[in-house]
């Protein structure tokens, strides 16, 4: 019984999705698209993008119908049952497995979605999050998505700070774009940034500074 308290208080496990999602506590439930998303798929041409995370994965339909190809990953069973629910036609796009070590394929996405995936993971998991991401896209492939800053003193979610966001992505990624998210849900209210980080495999000082002086 111990055990099984214990991963359901851990949220680098399933078992702490599952119990939420049956549940219906999830306040970060956003129940559609956020605005600088679909800002984004307006501006950009499609490509491949892969969602990680993806709970109950609405944005799997602005991509497609945005002319992307999606592949959307959670580890959560619940979570997944609920995505595909969800999704009807689209529900193919959805698979369970963990991101870190689920065979995706040999292709490289054009693109990854960010929205309360980093935010879930403990801070020790960070350092692999980047290396994944960076594995995943191709050469001058985005990260983009919703980023959460701040302090938070019960975690989960677990924010970013500046200084932390720029030693974890300084070495692969450069940030591009950096602005504020406009449609928050209450519990992330204030603390959102929309963010655009290139695959470089090197970073330069002045996104440092962007990122640093704009939190």
């Amino acid at each position: 019984m111990r055990e099984q308290e214990t991963e359901s208080n851990d949220s680098s496990r399933p078992e702490f999705w599952d119990v939420r999602y049956a549940c219906g506590e999830t306040p970060w439930d956003f129940h559609g698209v956020p605005a600088a998303l679909k800002a984004f798929l307006k501006e950009s041409r499609p490509g491949t993008v892969l969602i990680p995370g993806c709970g109950a994965a609405y944005e799997v339909r602005a991509f497609h119908e945005a002319g992307w190809r999606i592949a959307a990953i959670d580890f959560s069973p619940v979570a997944v049952k609920r995505a595909r629910s969800e999704l009807g036609r689209l529900a193919n796009c959805v698979v369970q497995g963990d991101f870190f070590t689920h065979d995706l394929g040999a292709d490289r996405f054009d693109v990854i979605y960010e929205r309360t995936f980093l935010c879930a993971l403990p801070p020790e998991l960070w350092p692999a999050y980047v290396n994944r991401m960076a594995q995943l896209l191709r050469p001058d492939g985005k990260l983009v998505g919703i980023f959460l800053y701040g302090e938070e003193k019960d975690p989960p979610p677990y924010p970013l700070s500046a200084e932390k966001a720029s030693e974890l992505f300084r070495q692969k990624f450069s940030l591009m774009k950096n602005v504020p998210v406009s449609d928050s849900l209450p519990i992330f209210q204030g603390n959102e940034r929309w963010q655009e980080w290139v695959r470089t495999d090197g970073f330069s000082m002045s996104c440092t500074i962007d990122l640093e002086s704009s939190i």
